[in-house]
Order: C-alpha cells, then structure tokens, then sequence
C-alpha cells in the first residue's frame, strides 16, 4: 500500500491500483504518446475485451519506505516525434500529477518505447 494519509478524521489509504490510473492518465495526456502496451495478463483481456484500463503499461513499485514509488511506463509513440522530448515531458507530468493527487513522493519515472507507430 503506496498511499496512507493520517488526518484528524482517520486514515485515507491509496492502493496502487490508483497511483497506476493517475500515471496512466497523465503519461496518454502527453503529446507523441499515443498508447500504453499491455504488460500483464490482465491487461491483455481487456484489450482483447475493448475495456478502457488507464492503468494498461503502468507497473508502480512501492519503495523500501512504503512512502514513495518507482513508476515503470510501456508507451507507443508516434513516429517522427523525438523519443527523448516526448520521454521528458511524459516523465515531468506522470510525476507532478501523482505527487499532486496523492501526496506520494515519485522517485524515479521510467519510460520504455515498445512500439512506434505512424
């Protein structure tokens, strides 16, 4: 469990299902992003299903100090964009949205290209 937040009410806890949506969300909103590839089984059946899963191609890792993630993302980009301009600024936005949202210090954002498509 990546996200708990003590208030005088109780306890708010965010599972990582929820830090992968935000990711998934904020990583397609980037321009030359135009897909996540499905790395599990899971995402696989919904692909073949035609269900939305913004957390298709995210893996969020919950560090050692269970306060902070690594965050993994398996993008398609479009062809003729240059890769480490569209990497930047997926990487900026993934981690300012899940740091706003939840209050869950990002470590490292990682982008892996699996396809390029025109």
């Amino acid at each position: 469990m990546p996200g708990i937040i003590m208030t005088e009410l109780g306890k708010i806890s965010i599972p990582e299902d929820i830090v992968a949506t935000i990711a998934g969300y904020a990583a397609s909103e980037n321009y030359g992003i135009v897909g996540m590839s499905a790395k599990t089984t899971g995402d696989q059946l919904w692909q073949l299903v035609g269900g939305d899963n913004h957390k298709r191609g995210v893996k969020v890792t919950v560090l050692e100090d269970g306060e902070s993630v690594d965050i993994d993302l398996y993008v398609t980009v479009v062809y003729g964009t240059s890769l480490a301009a569209v990497a930047r600024n997926a990487i900026e936005n993934v981690r300012y949205r899940v740091s706003e949202m939840t209050g869950i210090r990002v470590v490292n954002v990682n982008i892996h290209v699996e396809a390029i498509r025109a």
